[in-house]
């Protein structure tokens, strides 16, 4: 008799954690890394990310920054994080497609470490001058450059960055010799504010498609360099443990965030156009981005 009220009594205590591990996901704050400082593009990219993402999934999702090496920190603090679906990080192109072909060494494996779960935002960018120099289309600043070899500067985002990569695409397609100036960190907000003020010229957009934040002007591919192709951009990853359960999910909310008005408005204050998409569409975009940007890198010899 007494082993029969014991087996009754230990039954509801076993049933504790069974019960712990069928709560539904999410069932509290999902963490998003950004891997850049406050107030730049990723941050505002993905501040609004989180705020959409928050409405779908029920549960804050809490933006932290961790800046550091292009990238690299923020990313690699969310492949070593525990794969249950609370940690995930916005990413641009430096982390998963210039870092392994500039660095000597990254602290993880991009084909192996982690879970693609959509390309987030493109951000067209341009190719735009001081009024002080004389060029007004894009094949007059070329015969500029031509003619005055290492006396024009290009300015970037930074060093490694796909700003940088897409100035020596144009060196290299246009065969023109400047000189980049990389800066800490990219304002897109800024450079179309002082377009649309008249402080710059803005010669081409180097999309495939016209910006439609610049409308008027023309990209490279209509100006006969369909190779000078670079769009910045920013996606979502988290680490490749995660249960697909999960990861669809959070694909879910991500996909129903970005075709939401309210991130598209966001978005397009800083010249970003919303590019929700598979989670095999984005692993595919980062295997084509490593195939043409790692050439570049190679080419230019350059390393960090």
């Amino acid at each position: 008799m007494k082993k029969i009220l014991l087996s009754l009594v230990l039954a509801p205590l076993l049933l504790v954690p069974l019960l712990a591990l069928a709560q539904p996901y999410p069932s509290k704050p999902v963490k998003l890394i950004v891997g850049f400082p406050a107030g730049g593009p990723a941050d505002i990219f993905g501040r609004s990310l989180a705020q959409g993402m928050a409405a779908e999934l029920g549960q804050p999702v809490i933006v932290e920054n961790i800046s550091g090496v292009g990238g690299v920190l923020g990313v690699d603090r969310a492949a070593k994080a525990a794969p249950d679906g609370y940690t995930m990080v916005i990413n641009s192109a430096s982390p998963l497609v210039i870092a392994p072909y500039s660095l000597s060494k990254i602290p993880y494996d991009v084909k192996k470490d982690f879970a693609f779960i959509t390309l987030v935002v493109r951000v067209p960018e341009v190719v735009a001058v001081h009024l002080s120099l004389p060029a007004n289309s894009l094949a007059e600043l070329i015969s500029y450059a031509k003619a005055n070899p290492g006396k024009v500067n290009f300015g970037s985002a930074g060093s490694g960055s796909i700003t940088h990569l897409a100035g020596e695409l144009l060196k290299a397609e246009a065969k023109i010799d400047i000189v980049h100036v990389p800066y800490k960190g990219a304002a897109p907000a800024v450079l179309l504010g002082h377009i649309r003020s008249g402080k710059l010229r803005a010669l081409a957009i180097t999309s495939g498609t016209r910006a439609p934040a610049l409308p008027e002007v023309a990209t490279t591919g209509e100006m006969n360099y369909p190779n000078v192709n670079s769009d910045n951009w920013y996606g979502l990853i988290m680490a490749a443990a995660t249960p697909p359960e999960i990861q669809r999910r959070v694909h879910t909310a991500a996909v129903a965030a970005l075709k939401s008005k309210a991130v598209d408005e966001q978005f397009a204050k800083v010249g970003g156009i919303a590019a929700p998409g598979t989670p095999q569409e984005y692993a595919a975009f980062i295997a084509a981005e490593q195939a043409k940007w790692s050439k570049i890198v190679t080419a230019i010899g350059f390393k960090e």
